[in-house]
């Protein structure tokens, strides 16, 4: 007998999301995307941290669409893209480009549907695959945002990014922070992207997490937070 190979479901139209409503008035957005076979719910640790700082913030943890993936045995999984290895997925040439463009696509819906409402001060962020989904959809939205975050991820596409990228959060303050013992996605693959970034123009901050693995701590939430203070709060002249 032979094995089949599980197919992806079709993609959605739009995405599922955890909401976590602002304590009072509603005058920011923080976009959050979780990693590879995870889902948002995980991170409402994130928002139970945050939330407090930033009453007037409305909280948005989407879930990845299912589909198979080749690192986790074909397997179908919450995924926002499919990757044969995350220790050398933006090196290798078997780059899952055309699901990477399609959960950008659906994250910058997210993105509109905010604008829409009147809410143009907007952070979006994300953790390993969430971290690629926050730099890509970031970097490529027609729509200018407050501040852009990722964690534990890397810059996909390579040279071909600068050929999409819009340019219009050029000078969109950008944070990343990886732990330099992380042996999933690769600390150097993290700080060469933010390299790559800023001899690019763009306004970087690197943090690094010295014997942190691929997760977070308390360190980097502080930074998180003192991020979105800089990007959020009224005295900001982003």
């Amino acid at each position: 007998m032979s094995s089949t190979v599980p197919t992806s479901p079709p993609l959605p139209k739009e995405l599922d999301v955890v909401v976590i409503p602002p304590l009072t008035q509603h005058t920011c957005t923080v976009i959050w995307l979780h990693g590879l076979g995870d889902c948002g719910s995980s991170w409402l640790f994130l928002t139970q941290f945050l939330a407090p700082q930033f009453p007037t913030a409305k909280w948005i943890l989407p879930n990845a669409p299912l589909r198979s993936v080749e690192f986790n045995g074909f397997g179908v999984v919450p995924a926002w893209f499919d990757v044969a290895s995350l220790d050398k997925s933006s090196q290798t040439k078997r780059v899952d480009e055309a699901g990477m463009l399609a959960s950008a696509a659906l994250v910058d819906k997210l993105i509109q549907a905010e604008t829409k409402q009147g809410i143009n001060k907007i952070v979006l962020g994300g953790f390993s695959q969430g971290c690629v989904l926050s730099l890509l959809t970031g970097l490529t939205t027609r729509t200018k945002l407050m501040g852009i975050i990722g964690t534990s991820g890397w810059l996909p596409l390579g040279e071909k990014f600068t050929a999409i990228a819009t340019g219009v959060n050029q000078q969109t303050p950008i944070l990343m922070c990886h732990g330099d013992e992380d042996l999933v996605v690769k600390y150097k693959y993290g700080r060469a992207s933010s390299r790559y970034l800023a001899s690019l123009g763009y306004r970087m901050d690197f943090k690094t997490y010295p014997g942190m693995g691929h997760v977070t701590c308390d360190e980097e939430l502080q930074h998180i937070a003192a991020f979105l203070h800089q990007c959020l709060t009224p005295s900001s002249k982003l």
